[in-house]
């Protein structure tokens, strides 16, 4: 439709009279017909009329003014003719249609059609009146039609609008639900297609060489054919040529290639896809161009749309936002794969760690356990082989010199030839050993020596092992890849060789220790073997010098030479010398005798309730001639104490003379015997004597004296202490000294 009944003020030619639409005379007319030809010429409206063939057939009579400029046509040039003289096929069908359903009902209908006059689409609104003749027939009929084309127009905007909504909603949708990009690009190109009603959408994504590929495409079924281009690495020479034209955000509008004004290289492309006319808008990801959204129209030139470029570039907005968000879902999926990767890492990691501190653990166990350093090394090495999956590891050491180095321990797989008991000069390998003397771990490529069906190289790594005293050896590692050891590794394995240190070093001191202890137990054997030789000899003449001075004693008997005053105590002096070091010499063998490997104890029952009294109220007199006071306290619930005996009463005798010989006039000397859970106690205490802590550590040294603390100036062997020691420990039980206020207290505990 190309002129406005409103607008047009042109003069029209004079149609044919009414006369000739309506019948010859007017006057023979009924009311109807009067009133038709009345509204003819007058009302604003479109009117036709058609007169109905004896056949059946339809032509057009006339038109009236107003439709006359609505559709372009002059009523005289329309008498007479068809509709498919005047309309296309398609459109004179449909109006055939109406005007034999009018005919057929024989009553007037309304309807609503769309037709084309000289290219113009418009929208009409008809309404068709059959007029009938004498004998009732339909003979023509008059068509009143009102242009909605604005109207329709308007509707059609607004699904146009609508459906525009949906697109985008659904894309946005889409987006918003995370949908797989390719997915989004497939449903775009579909339903942009359908919007447009074109033949082909393409989304068309850069490769960084400059070239392009088709990652989404909808084809109508006429080019199907085009299909191909799916998947396809294109080269655009309209790109090639001017990329900033896309970089700056314009886009292309063709709307025939052959009328545009293109190089002829490209319309040469575009024709060989098959395109007449297209619209070409790029896609932005942020700041850098992604790719370009093409809409192709192949078998007819197109004039688009500015609502339709519009959607395109919203389109193309919204894709950029779906590349983003898939760029950024992929590296948030990257980055949850990275974690994971990391998260397994470090659960791999701190499961090795928990290896190695159960291997570091039971290396601990071993050398504490252990003393001899070849068990746990050998083990470190198998152990240490199975955790990090080597294939072979070593322990060398260093000769004292540090100039040969020895492979003493080794453990491999995949029958590897045998290193162990392998001595090596440190200058053949200087490059190697320099920094591994430098207390620095190594660790390097190397192929696996001997024929090989295949290269094999394997990553080795050092570590050295020592400790404060200096350097011991390394701890080597091979293993069948070329993967490195990494920074966790090295740590682990420098603590593992840490525990390698202690156990050579711990090794070294035992075996120096067991030297010393030989020499030691050397040195008492020939000191036990002396004092018992010595006593031997010097029991000898003790025996003979006491012998001679009974023997003497019994030639002075005469009273003149006992009447000498000094002959008495010359003899007296004689017995008690002889006697004390008879009894020295008896202590020494006891001494020695019990410090050597004695027979077991012959143990005996007693009642100490019985038994102990006596041997204390011995000490009566000895103590009331002191000025002492000797008390005893003994448990009445006190069980029967299996025990020797005679080494028992030497053991109470010999503490109770020590007792009473330190004690002052007017001071106490007590005996008591209690159940101290499930142990008998004995304690034999004095009061008026402290001793110091230096005193106390070496009260029962042999020989030692406390003669400063003596009032009574006794004499003794100073065994005597040493040798109740000695005799409560071959009795099962133990015996310490305690001083303090004023008081000192020996306590024997016999377990029961």
């Amino acid at each position: 439709m190309n002129k406005n009944p409103a607008e047009s003020t042109m003069e029209l030619t004079k149609l044919s009279p009414p006369q000739i639409i309506f019948g010859t005379e007017v006057e023979e007319k009924n009311s109807s017909e009067q009133f038709l030809l009345s509204m003819y010429d007058s009302v604003q409206a479109s009117i036709f009329v058609v007169d109905v063939l004896e056949d059946g057939d339809f032509q057009y009579v006339a038109l009236n003014p107003t439709h006359e400029r609505w559709i372009g046509i002059r009523s005289d040039d329309l008498r007479g003719k068809k509709p498919e003289d005047i309309l296309s096929p398609i459109d004179a069908c449909r109006v055939r249609q109406h005007y034999a359903d009018c005919v057929l009902f024989g009553k007037t209908i309304s309807y609503e059609q769309c037709l084309q006059f000289q290219g113009v689409t418009t929208w009409w609104s008809t309404t068709l009146t059959p007029l009938r003749d004498a004998n009732s027939r339909i003979y023509r009929l008059i068509g009143t039609s009102s242009n909605i084309t604005p109207v329709k127009q308007a509707q059609e905007a607004v699904g146009l609008q609508f459906e525009r909504e949906q697109l985008l909603e659904a894309i946005a949708g889409r987006i918003h639900q995370s949908v797989e990009l390719e997915t989004i690009l497939h449903q775009t190109t579909i339903e942009l297609r359908q919007f447009l009603n074109c033949d082909r959408v393409l989304v068309y994504r850069f490769q960084p060489d400059g070239s392009g590929v088709i990652v989404a495409a909808s084809v109508a079924a006429s080019v199907a054919a085009s299909d191909s281009l799916l998947g396809k690495n294109i080269i655009d020479p309209c790109f090639s040529s001017n990329p900033e034209h896309y970089g700056q955000g314009c886009i292309q509008v063709v709307e025939d290639i052959y009328a545009a004004d293109l190089h002829p290289y490209h319309i040469d492309f575009l024709a060989s896809l098959q395109i007449r006319a297209n619209v070409v808008v790029p896609i932005f990801q942020e700041q850098d161009m992604w790719g370009l959204l093409i809409a192709h129209h192949c078998q007819e030139s197109r004039q688009w749309q500015q609502a339709e470029t519009g959607l395109l570039k919203q389109l193309a907005t919204q894709i950029g936002i779906a590349v983003q968000q898939a760029e950024l879902r992929q590296q948030l999926q990257d980055l949850k794969v990275e974690i994971e990767l990391q998260k397994q890492k470090y659960k791999n990691q701190l499961q090795q760690v928990r290896n190695f501190e159960a291997l570091v653990r039971r290396m601990t166990e071993q050398i504490r356990d252990r003393l001899d350093e070849a068990q746990v090394l050998q083990t470190v090495t198998q152990e240490l082989t199975e955790l990090l999956n080597l294939e072979r590891c070593q322990i060398e050491l260093y000769s004292p010199c540090q100039t040969l180095v020895t492979i003493a321990y080794e453990y491999s797989i995949n029958n590897l030839p045998q290193c162990q008991e392998l001595t090596r000069q440190i200058t053949d390998r200087l490059e190697v050993y320099q920094p591994l003397l430098q207390k620095q771990p190594l660790q390097f490529l190397e192929v696996a020596p001997g024929w090989q069906p295949k290269l094999l190289v394997m990553s080795q790594m050092a570590c050295p092992i020592f400790d404060t005293q200096g350097i011991l050896g390394n701890l080597w590692l091979a293993r069948p890849s070329q993967e490195a050891f990494d920074e966790f590794e090295i740590e682990l394995v420098q603590q593992v060789a840490n525990e390698c240190a202690i156990a050579i070093r711990q090794a070294q001191l035992y075996q120096q220790t067991q030297t010393q202890v030989k020499e030691l137990e050397n040195c008492d054997r020939l000191k036990n073997q002396f004092l018992r030789n010595l006593s031997q000899e010097l029991r000898t003449p003790i025996t003979s010098i006491s012998l001679a001075v009974q023997t003497l004693e019994s030639v002075l008997t005469p009273a003149e030479i006992l009447e000498i005053e000094i002959v008495p105590q010359l003899l007296q002096i004689l017995h008690n010398e002889c006697a004390r070091e008879s009894k020295l010499i008896n202590d020494l063998l006891k001494l020695t005798y019990l410090e050597a490997e004695p027979e077991p104890p012959t143990l005996i029952a007693i009642d100490l309730q019985s038994w102990l009294q006596p041997i204390v109220e011995s000490f009566r007199d000895l103590t009331n001639c002191q000025r002492q006071h000797l008390k005893l306290s003994i448990d009445r619930a006190l069980p029967p104490l299996e025990t020797d005996i005679t080494d028992m009463e030497r053991i109470i005798t010999e503490l109770l003379n020590h007792v009473c010989k330190y004690t002052p006039a007017g001071e106490s000397v007590t005996v008591s015997a209690y159940l101290r859970g499930d142990a008998v106690e004995l304690n034999i205490s004095n009061s008026g004597l402290e001793l110091t802590s230096n005193e106390l550590s070496r009260i029962f040294e042999p020989f030692y004296h406390l003669s400063k603390h003596d009032p009574w100036k006794h004499s003794g062997t100073g065994l005597e202490l040493a040798l109740v020691q000695k005799m409560v420990r071959h009795l099962g039980g133990s015996i310490y000294v305690e001083s303090g206020a004023g008081q000192t207290t020996f306590t024997i505990k016999f377990p029961l």
